[in-house]
């Protein structure tokens, strides 16, 4: 078993061991879209936010994108931030900008601060996922490298491999979504999950997506995902719980295991 690799953000240890993070979702297509969400979510008490400006309107105009990030970090506080920018291939919306122009966005909220961590497909050519590498680590903003699969759960070999090439890109965080179709594909994936914890030294976060995938999200950490996505206002994906119930469930599970 290798020796996890020690992230914090907000103070939280991330993976290594630690109770998972419930991260939830902004998908709001205006400034006012997403000051409303904040209203809503902030409440919850979420341990991260997660932007996705896929859903954003003004995804083409730098400067707006780089000022709503500046008001979410205010209203956010000490309440670490994920900007990411899904693709269409793996589940996104479509967006008015080229693939250059995401990452010359991503790369700029990066230089500006105003984020803690940016997502990038793995899917994505390599010599962009370098650049968002180094433009992060400079201005110390984690990386997550992410590989979803709305279609199928590919078998266990390939997912690992998912988790390892993260790594091998220099990620700070290794993530894989998988739909299934059955409830034995919900196994292959925390089976997966569960393989990886004990030989790549990035925290991860997995999960199983849709109605069938919903145990996943609930007992996910016990197989070594270090964070989970849950409603705050409203889903980003398919299977998703709300921030009360996921806290709740994974609480009482947590006491049931742990006696804590």
């Amino acid at each position: 078993m290798v020796k996890p690799r020690h992230i914090e953000l907000g103070g939280r240890p991330v993976g290594a061991g630690a109770f998972p993070l419930i991260i939830t979702p902004l998908v709001g297509r205006t400034p006012a879209g997403i000051e409303t969400e904040l209203e809503a979510i902030l409440p919850k008490q979420p341990d991260m936010l997660e932007w996705r400006i896929d859903f954003f309107e003004c995804i083409a105009d730098r400067a707006q994108v780089l000022d709503t990030a500046r008001s979410i970090r205010r209203a956010a506080g000490a309440v670490p931030i994920l900007l990411t920018r899904r693709n269409v291939a793996e589940g996104g919306q479509a967006v008015p900008t080229s693939e250059q122009a995401v990452v010359g966005l991503l790369a700029s909220a990066c230089e500006a601060q105003c984020v803690d961590l940016i997502d990038y497909e793995l899917s994505n050519p390599a010599a962009d996922m370098a650049r968002l590498r180094a433009v992060s680590t400079a201005n110390g903003v984690a990386l997550v490298a992410s590989y979803h699969n709305f279609e199928c759960t590919p078998d266990v070999d390939i997912l690992v491999d998912r988790f390892a090439e993260a790594g091998r890109r220099r990620a700070d965080v290794a993530k894989v979504a998988v739909m299934p179709k059955d409830p034995q594909d919900v196994l292959t994936l925390l089976a997966a999950t569960y393989r990886a914890s004990q030989t790549i030294d990035l925290p991860l976060i997995s999960m199983s997506m849709g109605g069938l995938g919903a145990l996943s999200r609930v007992v996910g950490w016990m197989y070594g995902s270090a964070a989970t996505f849950a409603v705050g206002k409203d889903s980003s994906a398919p299977g998703q719980i709300t921030v009360e119930a996921l806290r709740a469930m994974m609480s009482q599970m947590r006491h049931a295991v742990t006696g804590r």
